[in-house]
Order: structure tokens, then sequence, then C-alpha cells
């Protein structure tokens, strides 16, 4: 079940929402939670109801491991933790690495071992990654006390469920024990509303758009087909923007959901295409799995670095940890060659940035450049890099990536034709007012920002926004119908996709 299907808009949110504060109104707080558990549940096994047994495994077993750890932290509780860990990336590692693993070794060997097809469980990136948090902060101590019940809602809440954003146990949990659970509040349900319409917009009238620019040159690229030099670029930058809407969209439709419950979720996505370096994109795309990603790998690899060469090898330490951080995100995206590639990438995208600081630092260099002229220069090589990284990550091969690449960089000749029945003054015009928003627009935080929608924001900084912040006004309202109804109407004319991240 999709965020931006008829039957989630019309049909099961509306039923949750009702059954939900209604038990709460009579106070069964507990009852209301059970509801939506059960709410979640069904949300999940709508795409494939084989996989429920799964995850209820899953949950099960990683709430045993950590209350075990609980009661014994000691020296020994580290062997309970690596087992319990295994177990995951085991499953982990079966499900989507198990035909990778295997096409990749007969290539290399010449052998022929075959595994059927196996489908990849939703989510199950998400859960896992959120699970092996929780089990490595119980053997911290951090998660003592918290009901059984209470971690199940945790896991399977369904506004954050399918594509985050990967929730910390202190950031929802207590959230879960308080008396507000089940009560109505018209603020929550008005700020939610008007936040899972504007990802709505985003969705499914933006990034869904994109998609007849990318999908007809990719698919050329796929089958052996060079492109133009302007249909190199027209599918890169189509889609860099698809992706941002796409997922720009689903983290706005969690936050606002999860809000109508009454739980803040913490913030995933904060206009990275406005980042003036790759380092500070990492902190505004997809934060909590680069929140993930740092806790749980960089930093315990640097440190483990540090401690064995005591900094007389400082070189590792700038290019090891990123490096491995970066092919473990790229691995957790997809399973193939494109995504580890992407990942090295970003990698090294790292490692040159922290060493541009660490030598800039040294020697000034940048110290007599205007600020205003070194920020855009800086930004435009970032989103650059961005752009290039992404066809790596969208294309289905490594020859297609190479391909569109190649008409990039104008090895096919400078050529300013567009194929297809495709309108360049449409092209263009979605590309220029996509560049618009994602650069100089604020983005749906901000906008919200007087009722702080989200987690791990500092809202002091956006005191300039004010005056264009939502407010419970009929001018704001009619705004947000206008964009409701466009949805919809895209929605009955068009169809609607699938979320990209939906896949990971």
């Amino acid at each position: 079940m999709l965020f931006n299907s008829f039957i989630f808009i019309f049909i099961f949110l509306p039923i949750t929402l009702i059954v939900y504060f209604r038990i709460g109104r009579y106070g069964y707080r507990s009852v209301a939670i059970i509801w939506l558990i059960i709410a979640s549940l069904f949300f999940y096994g709508w795409w494939n109801p084989a996989y429920l047994g799964l995850i209820l495994g899953s949950i099960l077993f990683n709430y045993a491991m950590s209350k075990f750890i609980n009661r014994n932290i000691n020296r020994q509780s580290i062997y309970v933790l690596v087992f319990g860990i295994a177990i995951n990336l085991g499953f982990l590692g079966y499900f989507k690495y198990a035909n990778f693993f295997a096409d990749n070794v007969n290539s290399l060997l010449a052998t022929s071992f075959h595994i059927n097809q196996i489908i990849v469980p939703l989510a199950i990136s998400f859960f896992t990654f959120q699970q092996i948090a929780y089990l490595v902060d119980s053997w911290r101590g951090e998660t003592g006390g918290y009901k059984f019940l209470h971690y199940c809602l945790f896991v399977t809440f369904f506004p954050q469920l399918i594509a985050g954003p990967i929730v910390r146990h202190k950031e929802t949990l207590p959230q879960f024990a308080k008396n507000i659970v089940g009560k109505l509040n018209y603020e929550n349900l008005a700020v939610g509303l008007s936040l899972f319409i504007l990802g709505l917009f985003k969705k499914v009238v933006i990034a869904d758009t994109a998609v007849t620019y990318v999908t007809p040159f990719f698919d050329i690229a796929t089958h052996g087909g060079d492109l133009t030099f302007v249909e190199g670029w027209v599918a890169a930058l189509a889609y860099t923007f698809q992706l941002y809407f796409d997922f720009s969209g689903y983290s706005d439709m969690a936050i606002g959901l999860a809000r109508m419950f009454g739980i803040v979720l913490p913030i995933n996505f904060n206009s990275p295409y406005k980042a003036y370096n790759i380092i500070d994109f990492w902190r505004m795309w997809h934060i909590t799995l680069s929140d993930w990603l740092r806790d749980y790998i960089f930093f315990p690899v640097r440190r483990s670095l540090l401690r064995k060469y005591r900094n007389t090898h400082t070189y590792l330490t700038l290019l090891v940890p990123p490096m491995i951080t970066m092919l473990v995100s790229g691995l957790w995206h997809g399973a193939g060659w494109t995504f580890v590639l992407w990942g090295g990438l970003h990698g090294i995208y790292l490692v040159i940035n922290q060493a541009w600081r660490t030598i800039n630092s040294k020697l000034a260099l940048t110290s007599k450049i205007p600020l205003y002229f070194l920020n855009n220069i800086s930004w435009l090589i970032t989103f650059l890099s961005l752009i290039v990284a992404w066809v790596l990550f969208r294309a289905s091969t490594l020859h297609s990536a190479l391909l569109i690449l190649k008409a990039m960089f104008g090895f096919n000749g400078i050529v300013f034709s567009l194929g297809g029945n495709l309108s360049r003054r449409e092209v263009l015009l979605f590309l220029l007012s996509s560049m618009f928003i994602v650069k100089f627009l604020p983005n749906s935080i901000d906008i919200m920002s007087l009722y702080k929608p989200v987690l791990g924001k500092n809202y002091t900084k956006h005191k300039s926004l004010i005056p264009l912040s939502w407010k419970p006004t009929i001018i704001w309202g009619l705004l947000f119908v206008v964009l409701a109804l466009s949805s919809l109407r895209m929605m009955i004319t068009q169809g609607y996709h699938e979320f990209i991240y939906r896949f990971f």
C-alpha cells in the first residue's frame, strides 16, 4: 500500500485515525497502541502477507536479545550483541544479496551456482538497521525499561516503516508512553495533514512528471543506444530532481502522518541541494541514515584506527573511514555494482572534501576570495558532482551509466537535439522551475517551522522565514486545497508511481 494511493488516502488512513481516537477517547492507551500495531502490520502485509512472519520474528528476536543484554551488561554481553547483529545481517544478506553474490561468483569463477530469484521483503533494510542500533544501544545500557508493545510500535509504526526515517529508541519510544497517546489534537491534525499534502504534491505532481523525462533516455542507454549531449544532461538532471522530490515528498508525508497521531519524527531531509560541499550534503540528505552510518560505522572504524596507529598514520583515518562508510551505504541502497560504485564515488568525494578543508585551514588558500563568489563556486561543484553520481545510482548497468556519462561529457559530440516526443520548452520549464524550488525556496520544515514538525531541527535559525510560515488561515487553507486537488487530479489522469526509496 502506497501513501500516494486512493485506498490509503480515502480508506486506510481515515479508518485508522477514527478508530485510534475513538479508543483513546476512553483512555485505553494500551489498546490504542495495539490498534496502531495491527494497522501498521496490515499496511506492511498489504504488499506481501507472506513476509509478516519475517518482521514479527525479527521483532521478537531483537527484543529478546535486547532484554538479555540489558540484564547481563558485562564483558560477556558483547558476544550476545555480536550474535544478534550477525543474525540480523545474515537475514538481510540472504534476502537482499544472495542472488547478487551468486551471480558474481558464477561470473568470476565460471561456476553455475543457482539460487531461485529471491523477492526482497519490503523495508528490510530499514527495520534491520533500526533494530541493530537498538541492540547496540542496549549494550551501552541505554534502552532499559521499554515495554514490548512500545517496542513493536517503534519498529512497525507505518508512517516510517517503509522508507524511514530510521528512528532511534530515544526519539519515539518515550512518546509512546505519554498520556497524549490516542488523544485527538486538532493542531496536530492540521499540521500533519498540511505536511502530507505538501509531500503528496511533490511526489505525484513534480517527481512523477520527471519520470517522463528520465525513463526514455535511461532506457535507450540500457539497450546500448547512444544519446546526444542534451539528452544525457536532461536524463541526469531530470533524475536528480525526480529523486529529490520523490524522497522529499515521502519524508514530508511520513512526518505528516506521524504528526496526525501525535508523534513527532526526526528530521530526515533538509534542502540537501543547497549544500556547499559533500560533507554538508550528507548532513541534509537522508539524515537518519547518515547519522546511523556515522555513529555505528564511521566513528567505530575511525576510533579503531586511532587506537591501532596512535595518530602515526593520519592518512588512514582520513581515507579509510569515509570509504568504508560510503561503500556500506552503497550496498545498503542496492545489490548491484552501480550502487557500490556510487557509494565509492561519494567516499572519494568525502575524502577530497576533508583533505581540502585540512589544507585550506593551514594555508588559507581561499582567504582572499569573496565569500559570495566562493559559496557559489562551491555549490556548483557540489551539485555537478551529485549529478554525476546520481547517474550511477539510477542506471541499471555500469555500461548504461557509462553511455549516459559519455553523452554528458561530449564524447558523442555537442549535439543539442532532443529525441522522442518531448517538448523542449516543457523540459526546460520543468528543469528551471525545479532548480528554483530546490535552491531558493524554503523547504516544508521551514514553512511549518512555527509548529516544530520534526525533532532535531534548530528553528531559531529561521526567524527570517516567519512571514512565509504556515498558519491556520483561510489563505493557507485555500492554497493547500489547490495543492491537494492538483495532486488528486494527477493521480486520476496519470496514475501514480511507487516511491524510489521503497525498494531499499
